[in-house]
Formats: structure tokens, C-alpha cells, sequence
């Protein structure tokens, strides 16, 4: 895979804010990759959201669906999935507590394909409270036909309080 990766938009995260946006999403690419590395909050007890953004503004209407596998390693495994949401649920619950941090992998395809609905692919893990190992594979899609040209990410309540978001096309 070496080279096939070209690096789109990156946003370092070192103080609080109140979401991530990367755009650069065009009609360049089919597949667009985004890694998550070592993202930190601000509020205990709180997920990573994500929604599409339209000419640069984050679609919040109730079209996004999803499906995932939850992975524990202190309970049993369990199996989640939502429809008409306001944004993509795909992160387990993030603390404050020392070494609580999370990281995913995610794809995205047919985002810039005004007639196709945007889906999502993704893969994380993250220390939960008490540091307990957490994770969810899974996908989410934006149901309506539009151009979506970036991905805003955001903490259920509360701030991202650090984390590197890095967007990266990949070659056809």
C-alpha cells in the first residue's frame, strides 16, 4: 500500500475544541481513508460522533444509519445498530481518567456521488474507564443522495481535548 495513500488534511488537536472538520473530499478519489490517533476528551464518559458535511457545513438532519460489532474485553461481546440518527455513533465511551484515548481507521465511499448515499466503514479501540479495552468494527451511511465533501467529528457533550485526524485519499 505504500504510496497509494496521499495525504488530504490533517488537524492536530492540542487544546479543546468543539469538533474536528476534514475536507478535501472531491471527486479525486473513490475511497477516502481517515486515520484517528490517540483522541482525548475533555468531559468523562462521552462518544465520538461523526457527520458529513455538504459545501462545507455538517449535515445534522436525522438520515444517518448504522450497524457495528462492540468488542469487550470485560463483558461479553455485544451487537449494536440505529436508524434515523443525526449523526454516526462509533465510538465507545472516552473518560478523562489517565491513558484513556482512542483510535480508529475509517473508510468512506461514494462521498462525492451526488446520486449514491455516503458510507462509512470503520475499526476502533479505546481504553474505557477503569482502562478497560473497548472497540467496535463496523459502518455507518448517510442516506440521502448528495455531494459530501468533508467528515465533522465531535464529542457527544463536551470538547475534544487532543488527538491528530488525518484524511488521506487513495489511489485509483
Amino acid at each position: 500500500m505504500a504510496g497509494s495513500l496521499i495525504k488530504i488534511d490533517e488537524e492536530i488537536v492540542t487544546s479543546a475544541v468543539a469538533s474536528v472538520t476534514l475536507t478535501g473530499i472531491d471527486s479525486t478519489y473513490d475511497v477516502y481513508m481517515v486515520k484517528l490517533n490517540n483522541v482525548q476528551c475533555d468531559t468523562d464518559n462521552q462518544s465520538i460522533r461523526i457527520r458529513v458535511t455538504e459545501s462545507g457545513t455538517a449535515n445534522s438532519t436525522a438520515n444517518y444509519d448504522g450497524a457495528d460489532k462492540r468488542l469487550y474485553s470485560d463483558i461479553a461481546f455485544q451487537n449494536g445498530s440505529y436508524t434515523n440518527s443525526t449523526n454516526i455513533f462509533f465510538s465507545e465511551s472516552l473518560g478523562t481518567g489517565t491513558g484513556e484515548a482512542f483510535n480508529s481507521i475509517l473508510y468512506c465511499f461514494n462521498a462525492n456521488n451526488s446520486s449514491e448515499y455516503t458510507f462509512l466503514t470503520y475499526e476502533n479501540s479505546n481504553f474505557y474507564q477503569g482502562a478497560t479495552l473497548r472497540g467496535r468494527q463496523g459502518g455507518g451511511v448517510f442516506t440521502s443522495a448528495s455531494t459530501v465533501d468533508g467528515l465533522q467529528f465531535y464529542m457527544g457533550s463536551g470538547n475534544i481535548d487532543g488527538g491528530t485526524f488525518t484524511l488521506y485519499g487513495l489511489k485509483k
